[in-house]
């Protein structure tokens, strides 16, 4: 406060209310992803798709899971990279290097292109894809426990 102000508490916050999305787009490509797979697996038509009955495993729930996990950070990843950029300290003369998410995104486009918002992505990447992956096997394996539970009461 006593060297950037108020406004430093702040800085980031319009890309890391982007950065909300992530779980939903995450769920809702895993759940698209999981009608697909059962459709193939049980050789149905997409029109009847998601039965209750479904003919996947573990392995099935951790490729699912990864995969969406990696559509999920595809889409939000350059939100990341434009709030960091917005929070790195001032250079030496204590202005900052970037004054909003705007020129953030103009400076990393015009300097480093396409590949400049995805900056880091492969360790994230190798960080939450396994963790996507166990915890979708986790999720979908308690929860046919609990269903199966629940018919035998």
């Amino acid at each position: 406060m006593r060297e950037e102000g108020w406004i430093a508490l702040y800085r980031g916050i319009v890309p890391g209310l982007f950065l909300v999305s992530h779980g939903a787009i995450q769920f809702t490509a895993y759940e698209e992803l999981r009608k697909v797979l059962i459709d193939l697996k049980s050789g149905k038509n997409t029109e009847k798709s998601g039965s209750s009955d479904t003919p996947l495993n573990s392995f099935d729930y951790a490729a699912l899971g990864a995969s969406s996990k990696i559509v999920a950070m595809l889409l939000s990843y350059p939100f990341q990279v434009i709030r960091a950029r917005l929070q790195q300290r001032p250079c030496n003369e204590g202005v900052p290097r970037y004054m909003d998410s705007l020129h953030v995104v103009k400076d990393t486009a015009r300097f480093e292109g396409l590949r400049g918002f995805y900056r880091g992505i492969t360790p994230n990447l190798l960080k939450n894809v396994p963790a996507a992956s166990i915890t979708f096997i986790v999720y979908e394996n308690v929860l046919n426990l609990l269903k199966s539970a629940r018919r035998k009461h």
